[in-house]
């Protein structure tokens, strides 16, 4: 990104190639509109160049990078007037494993609809957190920094995040 500042715009392409699809992975599971988070992923991309200037290359690209995807992100739910959060954690069965039954995959994949059903219901602040840190695989002191908060206050929001999924899952799961 300083090759950037400094006014090489051939290494746009490169950050663009390393960071896209993460990129994209935040702001689609913060809107949950796939669509959205390709258009957004653009106009953080626009916005890099746009504010070269005020990456001063102290901390992380990736945390600068991340506070650009947040405005992006505030931006747009102030745009759309809404914030409705459609998730599908269906493309992440993979992460959980799972066994050659028929039956055994269609319980995961009733456990992975509850959890994106839960997901929804949590406030934004909650899914921020955990999207970043167990989708986004961030760790917590990176986490901190993107949003301007301590670790220790990234690990209470996480554990409390974490406190709030597991009660809406477990009420989802005894509503069935």
């Amino acid at each position: 990104m300083l090759r950037v500042k400094a006014g090489d715009l051939t290494k746009m392409g490169l950050l663009f190639e390393r960071y896209h699809r993460e990129l994209f992975g935040f702001l689609y599971h913060m809107s949950g509109r796939p669509d959205a988070g390709e258009d957004m992923v653009q106009t953080v991309f626009y916005r890099m160049l746009k504010y070269r200037h005020t990456f001063t290359g102290d901390g992380a690209f990736r945390t600068w990078m991340y506070h650009l995807a947040r405005n992006v992100l505030v931006d747009s739910v102030q745009q759309n007037k809404r914030s409705a959060h459609h998730h599908d954690v269906a493309e992440y069965a993979d992460r959980i494993g799972g066994g050659t039954a028929a039956d055994e995959s269609l319980q995961k994949e009733q456990e992975l609809a509850m959890l994106g059903h839960a997901l929804n219901k949590l406030s934004a602040e909650h899914r921020e957190v955990l999207v970043l840190s167990r989708y986004q695989e961030l760790k917590y002191e990176e986490i901190a920094r993107i949003l301007d908060i301590t670790e220790g206050a990234v690990k209470v929001r996480v554990h409390r995040a974490m406190n709030a999924l597991k009660t809406i899952y477990l009420k989802i799961e005894h509503e069935r």
